[in-house]
């Protein structure tokens, strides 16, 4: 094998292994984005029923 095929494959290689690493980071944040709890929500005050319930 010549150098110069050689150096082909390893460039055809690393242009893969940095394809599967996009892929995996798009994944990554596909799956952060769909389990993300929008900030509103999570400070949005709830009224608490028992204390209301204690009080009459």
């Amino acid at each position: 094998m010549t150098r110069r095929r050689k150096a082909e494959r390893e460039d055809r290689g690393e242009q893969i292994q940095a394809a599967e690493r996009e892929a995996a980071r798009q994944r990554l944040l596909a799956q952060a984005e769909a389990e993300r709890i929008p900030a509103e929500d999570t400070t949005r005050a709830v009224p608490d029923r028992r204390w209301q319930r204690e009080q009459k």
